[in-house]
């Protein structure tokens, strides 16, 4: 298979991160898309409280990532994703095997405190091993990462067949296995000593205008990206009538990841600047939520199968549509994020490009959901209404590709990617 033999490629650490991502996406999403249902229908909980659990979650993930980022730098990336990998399965277990709100609350922090310790510290370790195959090394990650989100909810579904327990014992079983695995495996690093303080670094890195623009310009991308799990989730449910017909978005986008991924990177960075490439990637993102717009707001069901499936068509093909943007832009980005500092802040960098990045998915989904809202209440088949939030998601992409476009033009990008500095084991 090509993605073995490209994976034998690389060194031994950037493949057992890679194989780390995908366990990391599987025990994610085996368990995290039942939380709330079992909060609600197994344990009673109202609604509120059942928003303040998840929450909780997203906000220490969220407002944590600077410090993770900044872990990564001065302690050692492979530390923080140890770290962060056996934080997550006291935080799974506890899922298991508490009911009472304190201990939810508890779980929902340290699973949430987890994200925010590896997901930057995986990214800084990978951009430092990888080289000059920075975007190769991130088209791979794309790989594991979007199929490992697609087996979680898979055999979390069956799972769910014995009980919420069994998925979360599982999911807190993966991460277990995943911290030994690193831990054993994970090569060391000796971390060049820090220069200055935390604060100093953390000024550094905001100060420096031509990454803040950037980041903010790529809040577009997240925003759109976040669309998989609703908008077009929701149109393919209201286009068919079946609430299964969300999982073919997933599967879409897994199959398209896995056979186009790598091939897109590699005849890309070949070819014109990595900025170019990123507002490509947008510009798609952005058209992808037109084809949908030819289904919005069906209010009749299907008449047979065949209906059905016509009916779906063009929102998997906006789907497809966003996956190939995402395709062509994220590597690029995770590529170019080390280039615009020093690389002693690496870390940094990527746990404030995160943070900016999750606040503006929050927003984002705010924004789309009311958006939806407002076509469901006012809007009539055919009306203007109807298509507010796809409209909206089109407008996003186009914008943030102008701010991309923008930048590029105005030499702000680097041009030249950061070399790794060089660590003794």
């Amino acid at each position: 298979m090509r993605i073995v033999r490209d994976l034998r490629g690389f060194p031994l650490a950037i493949r057992l991160l890679l194989v780390n991502q995908l366990g990391v996406n599987t025990g994610f999403y085996l368990l995290i898309p039942y939380l709330a249902t079992h909060l609600g229908d197994d344990l009673g909980m109202s609604a509120a409280v059942v928003g303040v659990v998840l929450g909780v979650r997203n906000l220490s993930q969220q407002g944590l990532f600077l410090i993770g980022g900044s872990a990564a730098d001065r302690l050692g990336a492979r530390g923080v994703i140890i770290a962060g990998c056996g934080i997550r399965t006291a935080g799974f277990a506890l899922f298991a095997l508490g009911d009472g709100l304190p201990v939810l609350l508890a779980a929902s922090v340290l699973s949430g405190v987890a994200g925010a310790l590896f997901n930057p510290a995986v990214r800084t370790y990978l951009a430092q091993e990888a080289g000059d195959r920075k975007a190769e090394a991130f088209a791979l990650f794309n790989v594991f990462a979007t199929t490992g989100a697609l087996i979680g909810p898979l055999l979390g579904s069956l799972l769910l067949l014995v009980d919420f327990r069994a998925s979360a014992l599982t999911a807190a079983g993966i991460f277990a296995l995943l911290t030994v695995a690193q831990a054993l495996v994970l090569p060391a690093r000796k971390v060049p000593p820090a220069t200055g303080s935390v604060a100093a670094d953390w000024r550094e890195a905001v100060g420096n205008r031509a990454f803040l623009a950037f980041a903010l310009v790529m809040v577009g991308m997240f925003t759109l990206e976040n669309q998989l799990y609703l908008l077009l989730p929701a149109g393919a449910r209201q286009a068919t009538g079946w609430d299964g017909a969300a999982g073919l978005v997933f599967l879409t986008g897994t199959i398209a990841g896995i056979a186009l991924q790598l091939r897109i990177t590699r005849a890309l960075q070949a070819r014109g600047t990595r900025g170019r490439w990123i507002a490509t990637g947008l510009v798609l993102m952005g058209l992808a939520f037109v084809p949908p717009m030819l289904v919005a707001g069906t209010d009749t069901p299907p008449d047979g199968t065949l209906d059905a499936a016509l009916r779906v068509l063009p929102v998997l093909t906006g789907a497809l549509l966003l996956h190939l943007g995402v395709m062509t832009a994220q590597p690029f980005v995770m590529e170019l994020i080390p280039g615009f500092g020093r690389q002693a802040l690496t870390g940094t960098y990527f746990g404030i490009f995160y943070a900016v990045s999750g606040v503006a998915a929050a927003l984002g989904n705010a924004a789309i959901g009311w958006a939806m809202d407002a076509a469901q209440r006012h809007g009539t088949h055919g009306g203007a209404a109807e298509l507010l939030p796809w409209v909206c998601c089109l407008a996003i992409g186009l914008a943030s590709a102008g701010g991309v476009a923008r930048l590029q033009r105005r030499g702000t990008l680097p041009r030249e990617q950061a070399e790794p500095v060089a660590v003794a084991a």
